[in-house]
Order: C-alpha cells, then structure tokens, then sequence
C-alpha cells in the first residue's frame, strides 16, 4: 500500500479484512498520515455527500464521472455513511447537502481510520518514499523505498494527485500512462478589477460564464479581495481545469447576476421603476442585489445613485442593463480554494479495471483515491470517490491474496 491518506487507509484496512492472515504494510513518504483529511472542510472533514442516486451522484465528477457508476453501486454514499457510523462516528447532513462527522471535527474521522487499520493490524511506515517498482519475471513486484526492498504480489497505489508529472515518474518508468495533471477547484484572479473593492459579498444566485469555452453555471458567487470564489466559480475551475490552464488562466468571464432575467425582464422591470418609482434614487429600486453591489453597478454604469429614476439618460440605462446582465470580467490568474489542493490527471482509466480498479497492463497493481485521472467538484465527492474506490482495491487485492496464500499451501 502506497500512500497514507484517505484512499490508502481505507484501501488497507479492507485488504486486511479481506485477507486477515496476509501482511499489509502501509508506505508513507512524509511523517505524517491523513494530512488531507485533518484539514479539509475547515478542519470538520467534508466525508461524503448527500447525493443518493448514483446517476445524479457522477454528474459532480468533471473527469471520470462515468466510470465510478459502478464501482458506487458497489461502495455507495450511504455505505459511507453506515461503515463510519458502525464505528462510532455519526455523520450528519447540512443544509447544501454535504456532510461531516457529528463531531464537526475530522479528528473524528481521523482517528476512527487510523484506530480500524491498527485494529487489524495493519502495519504503518513512515518517511518511507518510493523510489521504484518493477515487476518480477516470476511474477509479483519488487517496490524499492528509501529504506528497503519489498517483494509483493499484490499493489495498492493511493499516492494522491500531483501539480506535475515528476510525481508520476515512476509510474512512467513501469509503462503506465499518466494524464498530465493541472489544477482544478481554484478560484479567478481579477487583480485589475475594482469589483474586488467589495470583497466579502456574495450573490446567492448568479450565473458566471466562460464564453472562450461555451461553459457556464449557476450558483452563489463570492466577491474576494483577489477576485471570485463560490461553488459557481469553483464548478467553473473544475470543468474547465485543461481549458483554462492552456489559456494560462486568463480569459473573459461573464456574469448576469439575476440569472433568471434576460433583456426583456429587465428592460420591463425599469420601465415599471419608472412609472411607478420615477422620484427614487436610483440605488433605492434595487431588484434583488446586495446593496454595496447594485451600488457598484450603477457607478460603473455611469449612473449616479442619488439620480432619480426618471432622469437616468436611455443610454446609461443600456449600461446597466449590461453590468446587471452581463457584467464582463478579465480573468489573470488562479488561487488554490482554501487548503484543498485537487489536480485533474494521472492514471488514464482505460488502463484500469473499474471493478477491480486494478492495472490491466500489470495484474496485481491497483490504483485508488485522486491518483487516478477522476475529481470531483468541491462538497464530498472528491472524499467518495477515494472510499469507493479504495474499498474496491484494497477488497480485490486481498482476495487475491488470500487465493495465492492458499494455492501456494495445496502445492
């Protein structure tokens, strides 16, 4: 087992179920284990989400969404959710649908994971890197580290992602193919936007577009002191995490921040604020802005906000309606999201077996967690995607083990 994050312990802990009396060793290269999941979701660890209809649950997945369909019916979200709360760590629903440990705190999940694995015996090394892989002619590998020699017939890589392909290097050397990793789930720069100067304001509902890339969504988007963040935005970095990077992170962005209004909407809704509300200023008929944000707009429009509806020129009236509706942005640059560094890239799953998630160049090396080319968007699915899929590799490769143990005492 390579790797001791979420992936790699839930992986060997279920080979060790899966073959009680074979040792599984656990191979991490830093001094510590479970980095990701300590800090994740602010340190509450985003477990899962609460989306229970597996065709619904791959939509949220911009890379390998269609392939995890059936490795979910076999380890489901509500799998999740029993397997953590049979262990004493209950798992309970927000409002958004993602979910955390009772707790709030992702100790909880932490240790529950760590507390299983020495349960079952599961032996942990740490500041132990690999440095190669081979396979043996007799069949089986020989996983070279920083500090021995392993010779095993089973393989389990959860190595997590990587910003460049150095860290599939050898990976490379055995003959596998690696999607070139790029970020994804960052936030956009806008460095030489004033909109910046209302950071901390959001819009519960807006729609953001990438026009270069014909991609777009809608959700809440928060202005920050460097740009825009949000689960639009975020969804937005994910689906668009190739595009975006060859474009080198910059490209317009769009925004109607009443996204269920067009032309005619808004064009109405003036008319109606002039018949009706003629003598108010401008910045008191707002249709369901932030307030510090409508104000902006119509500054930028070239309105004056103590203008009087009725006086507002037909031409600064088209501006509005374009910053309302289509409020153009340059994007330059990208931001990590908070501690939750997710890359798209690594293992090309056409070289992988989704029921076993094992190689189908080197039988006995199975791949689990973000190593894989699959991300998901941010709420849960990424933290899934590594318990399914280390449930099926560390499952797949104990039973194999425990077959070989066993053919071997019949010889």
């Amino acid at each position: 087992m390579i790797g001791a994050g979420a992936a790699g312990f839930f992986a060997a802990i279920h080979a060790r179920m899966a073959a009680p009396e074979v040792p599984v060793i656990l191979l991490e290269k830093t001094n510590k284990v479970l980095s990701k999941v300590r800090i994740s979701g602010g340190g509450r660890c985003n477990v899962t989400h609460d989306c229970m209809d597996n065709k619904q649950l791959i939509t949220h997945y911009p890379r390998g969404g269609k392939s995890l369909l059936g490795p979910f019916s076999r380890f489901s979200v509500a799998d999740t959710i029993s397997w953590f709360a049979s262990r004493h760590v209950p798992i309970k629903r927000e409002a958004d649908g993602r979910m955390f440990p009772l707790s709030n705190s992702s100790e909880s999940i932490a240790l529950c994971l760590e507390t299983e694995a020495m349960r079952l015996g599961v032996q942990v090394y740490l500041q132990e890197g690999v440095q190669g892989l081979k396979p043996l002619e007799n069949g089986g590998y020989e996983l070279e580290t920083s500090r021995a020699t392993y010779l095993a017939s089973q393989i389990i890589i959860c190595t997590g992602g990587s910003p460049s392909l150095h860290g599939f290097n050898f990976f490379q050397a055995l003959g596998l193919t690696i999607e070139p990793p790029v970020p994804s789930l960052f936030t956009f720069n806008t460095p030489q936007e004033p909109i910046t100067e209302l950071m901390g304001i959001s819009q519960p509902v807006a729609s953001i577009q990438l026009p270069a890339f014909k991609l777009s969504y809608k959700g809440p988007v928060l202005i920050t002191h460097w740009g825009l963040s949000g689960p639009a935005v975020l969804r937005l970095s994910a689906e668009g995490a190739r595009l975006l990077s060859a474009a080198q992170y910059q490209t317009e962005i769009l925004i109607n921040w009443l996204p269920d209004w067009n032309t005619n909407h808004f064009q109405a809704w003036w008319q109606e604020q002039r018949l009706q509300n003629g003598t108010r200023s401008a910045k008191n008929c707002n249709p369901a802005i932030p307030q510090r944000l409508w104000e902006f707009l119509l500054s930028t429009a070239g309105i004056l906000p103590d203008l009087r509806i009725a006086d507002v020129p037909k031409k600064l009236v088209q501006a509005l309606e374009n910053k309302v509706l289509r409020h153009s942005l340059i994007q330059n640059g990208k931001t990590t999201f908070k501690e939750e560094f997710v890359t798209c890239g690594g293992v090309n799953l056409n070289e992988v077996q989704m029921k076993t998630m094992e190689s189908k160049k080197f039988p006995g090396i199975h791949f689990a967690g973000e190593v894989l080319d699959i991300d998901g968007v941010t709420g849960g699915f990424n933290f899934q995607a590594a318990w399914t899929t280390g449930y099926i590799a560390g499952m797949h490769a104990g039973e194999m083990a425990m077959k070989e143990a066993a053919e071997s005492l019949t010889q």
